[in-house]
């Protein structure tokens, strides 16, 4: 399959920004203090859990389109 440059860059460019999303959506979960993430007692509830999975879900889905992105790019180069 061939992948024009445009796409490949918009892969590319999903990738990194799925993984600044979720890093910085990892870090305020860790940091709350509302109640959501961790009960009384500092263990994580279901919430923390769940949205934890999401986040490394993210990230290995964001890291394939991401390297699907550069992959494209350096097939391009390697043709001009």
């Amino acid at each position: 399959m061939k992948l024009s440059r445009p796409i490949s860059w918009f892969l590319l460019a999903f990738g990194v920004w799925s993984w600044v999303i979720w890093i910085t959506f990892v870090k305020n979960l860790w940091k709350d203090a509302s109640g959501l993430a961790f009960d009384d007692a500092g263990d994580p509830t279901g919430y923390f859990w769940v949205h934890l999975l999401l986040a490394v879900v993210s990230f290995v889905l964001g890291t394939a389109i991401g390297v699907i992105g550069l992959r494209g790019l350096r097939a391009l180069r390697r043709k001009s």
